[in-house]
This record gives structure tokens, sequence and C-alpha cells, in this order.
């Protein structure tokens, strides 16, 4: 499980994301599920780059902020969690110190989801070792809205 970060003209937003894969090594390029229902894909139909964050287990509660709280405007998630502005202003999530920042290529309607073709351009590492929050321990949570 990951945590997409995003903003567009001045907005912020965030969702837990299962749906993500390399899709190649040379050139570097990572794919993203973004659900067509979520606020944060309607900011990142609008952005141009995504920070895509591994979630350390001992910050298991992100994910239960980013996968069971809407951010359409009813909660403010960035309000709730320690954040810094990253490459292009993209929202670094603190508790998360494993992430990369990519430049959106490409999207392609999947179904229900968007995948968005990322080039990562910035990263960092700060979690060696660490464990990291799987599906099936959050696959209890009540999602902010509809697949």
């Amino acid at each position: 499980m990951l945590i997409v970060t995003a903003s567009a003209g001045g907005e912020h937003a965030g969702c837990l994301v299962g749906f993500h894969t390399q899709c190649s090594i040379d050139p570097p390029r990572y794919l993203v599920g973004l659900s067509d229902k979520n606020h944060t894909f309607r900011v990142a139909d609008r952005a141009a780059a995504l920070a895509v964050h591994l979630i350390p287990s001992r910050a298991r509660r992100l994910a239960e902020l980013f996968g069971g709280e809407t951010d359409d405007g009813a909660v403010d998630k960035f309000s709730r969690c320690a954040w810094h502005p990253g490459p292009e202003g993209l929202p670094i999530l603190e508790d998360c110190p494993s992430w990369f920042a990519g430049r959106i290529l490409d999207r392609h309607p999947l179904g229900d989801h968007v995948g968005f073709v990322l080039e990562p351009f910035a990263a960092a590492s700060g979690d060696g070792g660490a464990d990291f929050v799987t599906f099936q321990q959050v696959k209890d949570l009540d999602p902010g809205h509809e697949a």
C-alpha cells in the first residue's frame, strides 16, 4: 500500500493506493492507479507530478487517514499530519521518509481507475529495513468513498 499526494492550483490532495507497479526499468517508470471517483484523482488530473510514499507500519494511522477519509472539502487530511512542501510543491509526509516524486508522463483509463505513468525525478530513502503497511493490514478499512 502507498499514499499518493498531489498538488495543483494551490490545492493539495492525497489518498491510499493499492494499485501500483514498476512498469519499466530503462527508462525508469512507475504506474499508480487512482480511482476516478477520488478527489485526489481530480487534483492529480491537473498536476504535473505526484509523490508516492511507502508507509512504515509504525505510521499505519496515515493509511487510515488517507484511506478512510475523503478530502472532497469535508476533511483537510494535511491538517491532521506532519508534512512539508517537496519537489514541485508536492506534499511530502514526514512520517513516510521513503518516497519518490514522479513527473506524470501519461494517463490511461483502466476501468474505475486511471493509471498515471510516472517518471521518477526525486527520492528519499529513510526507512532502511522498516516493515511497511500491506493490504492485509488495511483490508478492513472503510474507504472514504466507493471504488
